[in-house]
């Protein structure tokens, strides 16, 4: 994987920006948190389906606030980075991007960092982990979309699409008013400039056939994990988490806490919600995530 990175441009609030080149040519805009002091740890996010790197700034905070520097990336076909949106060159573009980011931060970082990804960006990373292409002292999981609410008919129809016109922008069809109880956040994300409402149908391919595949592969889950599931989830089916979460029992390193009553974005919800999530997430950290000191 032959990349090269371009210098990072810093901001007044602490946030840098750059760009990483991935080898087939496609550039990728990358957002970082980092700490101006030696920091116990990193964290590298991956946003889900529509979304980008700068609606993570505050569970970016969060980190900080606890010592974790923290970077992410619009993944290909969102945010800033260049290219159509929603769509893919390759079936397995995000999992190359996923590792190529990924060994790029932890090769300027005393210790690996921690792997945090949200629905499509969940899905994502469970996949790269289960591959082995990366391999993060703990992987964490927020509302993965492993398994989807799409009929059966649907998600054969994007298998044929995929193959025959695998660039067609398709309505993503996302329901902005079960993203979070807090309307703040809904009203936020409907009028962010960088959202996206496209698909393609190589996109959707790859998202119903790998988080099948997710599930399929948890016994092989080799990190500590800690997935975090939306009971009351109306993007992404929450039986998916569970489905995942029954496999992966036996290998002893997966943590599972559900929340009965919160939407898809866990960390973007109501108080006292979001602060259950956060503590349940904190107290995680603690007992699995803390790297060894120099």
């Amino acid at each position: 994987m032959q990349q090269r990175r371009q210098a990072m441009d810093h901001d007044v609030s602490g946030e840098t920006t750059g760009w990483l080149n991935m080898a087939d040519g496609q550039r990728l805009f990358l957002r970082s948190w980092p700490l101006a002091r030696q920091a116990r740890g990193a964290v590298l996010i991956v946003h889900g389906l529509g979304e980008h790197s700068g609606r993570y700034e505050r569970l970016a905070q969060w980190f900080n606030q606890r010592g974790y520097a923290v970077r992410s990336y619009d993944q290909r076909g969102h945010g800033l980075t260049p290219g159509p949106r929603g769509a893919l060159r390759h079936g397995d573009d995000l999992l190359e991007d996923l590792a190529t980011v990924y060994l790029d931060y932890a090769a300027g970082l005393a210790h690996p960092p921690l792997l945090l990804g949200h629905s499509m960006g969940g899905m994502v990373a469970a996949r790269t982990v289960l591959d082995g292409r990366i391999t993060p002292p703990a992987l964490l999981l927020s509302s993965p979309a492993l398994r989807s609410w799409e009929p059966a008919w649907l998600r054969r129809l994007a298998r044929v699409l995929a193959r025959v016109t695998p660039w067609l922008p398709l309505r993503n069809g996302l329901n902005f008013d079960k993203l979070s109880h807090d309307p703040r956040v809904v009203a936020a994300y409907r009028d962010d400039p960088l959202r996206t409402g496209w698909i393609t149908p190589r996109l959707a391919d790859f998202i119903f056939r790998a988080g099948a595949a997710c599930i399929a592969d948890a016994a092989d889950l080799s990190v500590p994990t800690l997935l975090l599931v939306a009971d009351s989830d109306d993007l992404v089916d929450p039986a998916g988490s569970r489905a995942f979460a029954r496999k992966a029992a036996s290998t002893g390193l997966l943590t599972t806490r559900f929340f009965s009553t919160l939407y898809h974005e866990l960390f973007n919800e109501n108080d006292p919600g979001r602060a259950q999530v956060l503590m349940q997430l904190a107290d995680w950290l603690g007992r699995h995530a803390v790297p060894p000191r120099s």
